[in-house]
């Protein structure tokens, strides 16, 4: 097993991203895209919703990633639907008014620090368009991975190589922070919650949750001041995977708990 990224995991990411996609649900609700609007899905990862988004409206539809695995799988899938997928920055979209909505699903936490990327929002959207986002929020975004991450820190076979690692997300801790963020970048509020969510999974598809985001941090070679090991990747990932095991209930199911900001912004 090899350090992680989401180039890496590209051609596993649909079948294992189940987490991101069921939280997608919501922020469609919320952003309610027009038939006709023109938008941006910004970290499309696969494009399994920017797909969706196609069946929504017959406007331009656009899908960035930074990842170029991740739209190499994207163009394969998807392409034939009349979706543009780019590999891009989010700090550097190059877009000038051309969309209605930017719709950004699990993608946020990884725009450190967020303003360049809200910036380049700002500048893509026409006048009233709007921004909808969905993350993870909460330096304890998700308490069954701290956990388990937490005996990786502690355990001898991991704790010299993990004191290491450098986050490489942010969180906020409320939704007057994340507010606070956009209403600097020009954007008006429209909502800003952080929702407490609890699903149940098995172990192994928790394992497999972990993998689909999660993984491309704690395991990327790029947020290490040392080279990583495969000792070390294999010890990760055990440790990991056992704590998982250890959560589940009498029902052998674990109760997955995220924190996650939704929020709706406009462009005035």
């Amino acid at each position: 097993m090899k350090p992680s990224d989401f180039s890496c995991i590209a051609s596993e990411y649909e079948k294992t991203s189940l987490v991101q996609n069921s939280a997608s649900d919501a922020l469609f609700e919320l952003l309610a895209i027009g038939e006709t609007e023109y938008v941006m899905d910004l970290g499309c990862g696969t494009g399994h919703i920017t797909k969706t988004i196609r069946e929504i409206t017959g406007g331009k539809i656009v899908g960035i990633d930074s990842a170029d695995g991740m739209i190499r799988e994207a163009h394969q899938n998807y392409g034939h639907l009349g979706i543009d997928f780019e590999v891009r920055p989010a700090h550097h979209l190059e877009y000038f008014e051309q969309f209605d909505v930017v719709f950004c699903n699990s993608t946020f936490q990884w725009f450190k620090p967020p303003e360049p990327a809200l910036r380049s929002c700002y500048q893509a959207l026409r006048k009233n368009g709007r921004i909808g986002i969905q993350a993870p929020a909460r330096n304890v975004y998700s308490p069954n991975f701290i956990e388990a991450v937490g005996k990786v820190s502690a355990d001898t076979s991991t704790k010299e190589t993990f004191e290491q690692f450098e986050s490489p997300w942010f969180f906020c801790e409320t939704p007057e922070e994340y507010a606070s963020l956009f209403t600097e970048a020009g954007f008006e509020i429209v909502s800003s919650k952080i929702e407490k969510i609890t699903t149940t999974y098995t172990p192994e598809e928790v394992f497999g949750i972990f993998d689909s985001g999660a993984a491309a941090g704690y395991l990327n070679q790029s947020y290490y001041k040392l080279p990583l090991t495969q000792e070390y990747i294999d010890n990760f990932r055990s440790i990991v995977r056992s704590s998982f095991i250890e959560q589940a209930n009498e029902d052998g199911k674990v109760e997955l708990t995220f924190f996650r900001i939704y929020l709706i912004a406009k462009k005035s």
